[in-house]
């Protein structure tokens, strides 16, 4: 079976927004990322959500696929925390405390590497590398599942702009963000290289799929 490599749940604006410009440790997406991801937290299949409330329609279909058949994830450096340059601190382990959500290993891209770090059933290594041989280390790690791009914007970019990316799933939430980092000024800027389905959910997000032609 042939690895993929995916875009999942990645959310933005109508305008095309998914972070804002000034992500602190106060304010880790730089904007109101409660208003953005309401679709998905409001599902059933949520994390965390105890075993019953939530919506069960088209959100949570996606929401429980989140997970399926991944075997290992790629982030950028900003997705796991708010520190640049030199890492100062080591004991910062990530926004998600002592069990992240991803179970599988976890690619950090960094300029600025450091020792392989397990919390749980997740290990983070660090690596300064592009994307074809961070990829490359993913998919082997992965063990024949697919590999997930978990984000920023940034990094998705990365992966858009060089090729690499099997399929996307896009939500845009019925909102307006203005400034920020913006994935695409259009989701049909990726209709050359994709096929394309929209497909409209009733908590008023539209959901984006694409898959390489």
């Amino acid at each position: 079976m042939t690895q993929l490599s995916r875009v999942q749940n990645f959310t933005v604006s109508r305008d095309g927004v998914a972070a804002g410009v000034e992500q602190s440790l106060e304010n880790p997406f730089g904007l109101d990322h409660r208003e953005l991801m309401s679709w998905y937290l409001g599902t059933a299949s949520m994390p965390g959500r105890p075993g019953f409330g939530g919506t069960r329609g088209l959100d949570d279909y996606f929401a429980r696929d989140f997970a399926n058949n991944i075997g290992a994830e790629i982030m950028g450096r900003n997705k796991f925390g708010p520190q640049r340059g030199p890492w100062a601190d080591h004991e910062w382990q990530g926004w998600w405390g002592d069990e992240p959500p991803f179970h599988t290993p976890v690619f950090v891209m960094t300029h600025h590497v450091r020792p392989s770090l397990t919390l749980s059933d997740t290990t983070f290594h660090f690596v300064d590398a592009g994307p074809s041989d961070v990829l490359t280390q993913a998919k082997a790690a992965a063990n024949g599942r697919d590999v997930r791009i978990g984000g920023g914007v940034t990094t998705v970019r990365e992966f858009l702009d060089a090729d690499l990316l099997d399929t996307l799933h896009v939500a845009v939430a019925p909102v307006d963000l203005g400034p920020g980092l913006a994935l695409w000024e259009s989701p049909d800027d990726l209709n050359d290289r994709f096929e394309h389905e929209v497909v409209p959910s009733a908590s008023g997000v539209v959901h984006h799929l694409f898959w390489k032609r």
